[in-house]
């Protein structure tokens, strides 16, 4: 897998376009990094860069942006709402593919290490890169902002990790980082009142809020007998936030860094402040994402407001991405392209996809002189339609009045064949891809022994890929042939039919990929491995057909 590393750079700069220009022109020009998003805030003086690459590349291009903030950006004149100490205030390596946290952090200690050295920046490293436990949070690291900066590193306990000792006027401090990804995402209220929305956010963000005398935001803070505040902490785990009025919009808002969206998801903190914003007489109006989000992100948020509808959750991602910007108010600001907004989107490969195609072109190329796509790409193809049918099924019976007392039966039925014709689609492509493998290890040279033996191991990894590709398409296929004799059980007798069609698609599809797994079995060096692809093909075809069976007999009931 390719190794891929997101970088997401602050730089204190957010109204004048033709520096935020040329240093965005120095990460784009840098080989093997795709600038992402480039987002920058007038009320807070700020941009927020997104790039990716793969790790070398991306700590080029961070030097580099670095280098030209430098050039560019004098804080002995910045203002702005959101914290910040330097010119490039932080610069957080984020694992996106093919590496782990652990390997990130070297690579994060070596780009703050050339910051230092080679632009002069001060380097405070922060979270999993950090060299000292009490600055793994950036909250602590930037405590007290550029103007505390010279007297917290003149008390000698605020030492940078790596460059100047001292105190940068121009510059100010950098904080570099390896992290989990995190999504910075703000919740618009229909108040001006900075107050209001600093209560609700102390209510939904992990460090909570001060106890005070009366529960009013005038009264005393209430201390413990040892003399400390008494805080109580907030609804949300892995939350910061804060309340700030946007001069530009006109509107109060929530501003919120979400740094682990697995336990915290960003429709939960979403409906969070909705809850706390009612309680208090404020309407939150929408929000706004800053960066980028994952996948994941969207599709959960999708299904969380289907559920609420008491819809069935097994629709597209592009359904899913649709009900969660609706439902969150995320296009309220500005437009929200998914394209650009979501990251799996945005580092998408250049370059033509069969997926992409439309049905005539598929059938087109295929058709054409050109050898790929094949039968291995077909029988991907006809297995997506096939679970595609029994998840259309599911997703109109569920809808039905009729059935509405079982639309959680039928949502988790339609999941299920969402799942399966999303990989099939992948498998598509994956299988063309896999024989393009093939063709690019045989073109290898073979005028020495060494190289005789490199192009023998990569034609075997190549043909063993060009088999595991259909063999899963085989399996998926089983369990596509699984949500069709469900649906032709239990769903709406008037689609029946649908079911019977998406059955002997899958069924196709299963026999159709046992022939491309039998085809490349002679291929191999290692006949057992062969045979055993061979043997647990056979068995799942055998069970399709059986569930075919099933499937239709079930189906001629309803006729």
């Amino acid at each position: 897998m390719k190794r891929l590393v997101e970088c997401v750079p602050n730089f204190s700069e957010g109204r004048d376009m033709a520096v935020i220009d040329r240093i965005t022109a120095r990460i784009a020009a840098v080989d093997g990094v795709e600038l992402l998003d480039v987002d920058p805030g007038a009320a807070t003086n700020r941009t927020v860069v997104t790039f990716v690459g793969e790790p070398e590349a991306v700590i080029e291009a961070a030097v580099e942006a670095g280098r030209a903030a430098a050039e560019l950006i004098d804080m002995r004149g910045h203002s702005g709402e959101h914290p910040r100490f330097g010119a490039m205030d932080v610069c957080p390596l984020v694992p996106v593919a093919g590496l782990t946290m652990e390997e990130t952090v070297p690579y994060a200690h070596e780009l703050a290490r050339r910051l230092g050295e080679e632009v002069g920046l001060s380097i405070y490293c922060y979270e999993n890169a950090a060299k000292r436990p009490d600055r793994r949070n950036l909250a602590t690291v930037r405590a007290g902002e550029y103007e505390g900066l010279p007297d917290r590193m003149a008390s000698g306990d605020h030492t940078p990790d790596y460059g100047p000792k001292t105190f940068q006027p121009r510059t100010g401090a950098t904080a570099v980082g390896a992290r989990e990804f995190l999504v910075a995402y703000n919740v618009n209220l229909n108040t001006t009142s900075v107050r209001r929305a600093n209560e609700i956010a102390s209510r939904v963000r992990e460090q909570g809020y001060y106890e005070r005398e009366g529960d009013e935001p005038w009264g005393e803070i209430v201390k413990d007998a040892q003399g400390k505040a008494v805080r109580t902490p907030g609804r949300l785990k892995h939350v910061k936030g804060i309340g700030w009025f946007i001069e530009e919009y006109g509107i109060a808002q929530i501003s919120m860094n979400l740094t682990n969206i697995t336990a915290t998801p960003v429709h939960e903190a979403f409906d969070a402040v909705v809850e706390e914003a009612a309680s208090r007489g404020v309407r939150v109006t929408g929000s706004e994402l800053v960066g980028l989000i994952p996948l994941s992100a969207m599709r959960a948020a999708g299904r969380h407001y289907l559920l609420k509808q008491r819809r069935s959750t097994g629709v597209s991602d592009a359904e899913l991405i649709k009900i969660a910007i609706k439902s969150m108010g995320l296009d309220e600001l500005g437009p929200f392209d998914p394209a650009k907004r979501i990251i799996e989107y945005a580092i998408r490969p250049a370059g033509k996809r069969l997926v992409d195609l439309t049905l005539r072109q598929f059938v087109e190329e295929t058709a054409s002189e050109s050898v790929a796509p094949g039968g291995g790409s077909v029988a991907a193809a006809l297995g997506a339609m096939g679970a595609a049918l029994g998840t259309m099924v599911a997703n109109l019976t569920s809808h039905k009045r009729s059935f509405e007392e079982r639309w959680e039966t039928y949502s988790e039925w339609a999941e299920r064949g969402k799942r399966c014709h999303d990989e099939m689609l992948e498998l598509i492509d994956r299988d063309t891809d896999s024989f393009n493998a093939i063709m690019a290890a045989g073109r290898l040279p073979k005028g020495t022994a060494e190289e005789e033996r490199i192009r023998a191991e990569a034609m075997e990894e190549a043909t063993l890929g060009a088999i595991a590709v259909p063999f899963r398409t085989i399996e998926v296929a089983v369990e596509a042939l699984e949500v069709c004799k469900a649906m032709a059980e239990l769903g709406n007798p008037a689609s029946a039919s649908d079911a019977g069609v998406g059955a002997l698609c899958a069924r196709a599809a299963a026999r159709g990929a046992h022939l491309n797994v039998r085809i490349n079995v002679p291929s191999l060096a290692d006949p057992a491995k062969g045979e055993d692809f061979v043997r647990r093909g056979a068995e799942l075809v055998a069970r399709t057909e059986e569930l075919e069976r099933e499937t239709l007999a079930l189906v001629e009931a309803n006729l």
